[in-house]
């Protein structure tokens, strides 16, 4: 069966399987602070890829970074002017400190060329954004040892 055959099964007929997928896809979450703006969303596969592009574009976020082995080609994404940054480490673990360093750059860089520009992020599954307790304990420990070097804050006082 193809992404495309109808589903005769399981108590969905004439339900394909990338209607399936994006049904059951959770929305996408904007956080917004000062004048920066983060999307987080759902980890897409080829098959809801477009869909995927929709809330990018939506949200009017340029920029993904993927926390996660690759599940789709991003070569669409940049076709469409959206750059796609790779730093993958374990799913569940905390960030390692060099990615940490990355992802300030990443973010000082982009708020200081635009303004309120949106930034999209998706890990594996992200239950850590729906679902209550599902921050682990090492997630949770990083978090409480976590101490910021002011590595956001710009002297023209945009932040």
């Amino acid at each position: 069966m193809t992404n495309n055959e109808l589903l005769t099964h399981k108590g969905h007929p004439g339900i394909s399987k990338v209607t399936l997928a994006i049904m059951n896809r959770p929305a996408p979450v904007e956080l917004c602070h000062k004048n920066m703006r983060f999307l987080i969303t759902h980890n897409p596969t080829d098959s809801t890829l477009s869909s995927f592009m929709e809330d990018l574009k939506r949200y009017g976020a340029t920029t993904v970074v993927r926390v996660c082995n690759a599940t789709y080609d991003k070569t669409p994404l940049e076709k469409d002017g959206i750059t796609v940054v790779d730093w993958p480490f374990d799913d569940g673990a905390p960030p390692p400190s060099k990615l940490v360093d990355d992802w300030l750059s990443l973010l000082k860089k982009r708020f200081q060329e635009d303004p309120g520009c949106c930034v999209a992020v998706h890990c594996v599954a992200g239950l850590g954004r729906k679902r209550r307790g599902a921050i682990n304990s090492k997630q949770l420990t990083y978090l409480e040892k976590y101490r910021s070097k002011q590595r956001l804050r710009f002297k023209d006082g945009i932040y």
